[in-house]
């Protein structure tokens, strides 16, 4: 049985891709439907499907982050809104890409050609130039960054500015900012957050953290081969998932 997942932050996107390889592709079992790259990234680490179609702009983890880190461990088809610019980069390489909204014969066209990948037991193609190509190029259309972070507290207003933040951590209601000096809980989602941060700055390590890069000192490797990281300034050790392990295997 080939397995799949579908990774998109919209719901209607998702549903309608589900819907039609249902119709154009009934015997393929689709394992997991996720709504960022977070989810995506432990769906792939858990059912290890054989394909994965991945929405190239999600909050915090794009598609190309999560295809990225999941080198060869399963062939990625692409879903975009981008324009043909962009595109140019996907028919260079040879790679699976679905336009929104998709057309059931570009979808059928794509399937035929995953189809005959698995007959022929054709190993995932290594993205990494591609991806950095795409990369360089979307994120050029992203919106402006987020400079500076407000909480009140009380009836007092903290200011942090990103620079100084070490980390976030995140639970269903509130987002936890820390920084060296101080600390605060603003009511914006961690999801809404990634959208204005700098991925490359900013790493996430779970579902629910996301930490300075250039703040980690140190990561450390339990017994049973989890991850945690200490950072520069603070004496929290914050859990590193197994989805996000990648970041920290010697190189």
């Amino acid at each position: 049985m080939i397995t799949a997942i579908i990774a998109d932050d919209e719901d209607l996107p998702r549903k309608d891709l589900r819907r039609m390889l249902q119709e154009h592709w009934p015997e393929l079992s689709i394992v997991a439907e996720c709504e960022h790259g977070a989810d995506a990234l432990e769906a792939i680490h858990t059912h290890r499907p054989d394909i994965a179609f991945l929405d190239i702009r999600m909050p915090g983890m794009t598609g190309l982050d999560v295809a990225h880190a999941t080198k060869g461990q399963c062939h990625a088809v692409f879903t975009t809104a981008y324009d043909q610019y962009a595109l140019d980069a996907f028919v260079a390489g040879a790679i699976d890409y679905l336009l929104k909204p998709i057309a059931a014969q570009r979808l059928n066209e794509a399937i035929t050609r995953l189809k005959e990948r698995m007959k022929a037991a054709q190993p995932a193609p290594d993205l990494t130039q591609l991806m950095s190509e795409l990369d360089k190029r979307i994120r050029g259309n992203q919106p402006e960054r987020i400079r500076w972070i407000s909480a009140s507290v009380g009836d007092t207003i903290k200011m942090f500015a990103v620079d100084k933040i070490l980390f976030f951590t995140s639970d269903e209601k509130y987002t936890r900012v820390v920084s060296q000096q101080d600390e605060a809980h603003v009511r914006k989602p961690l999801k809404e957050l990634m959208e204005g941060l700098d991925p490359d700055v900013f790493w996430q390590i779970h579902r629910g953290t996301l930490v300075r890069a250039d703040a980690i000192a140190r990561a450390h490797r339990d017994e049973m081969g989890r991850y945690s990281v200490e950072l520069h300034g603070s004496a929290e050790k914050l859990r590193v998932s197994q989805a996000y392990a990648w970041r920290f295997k010697p190189m």
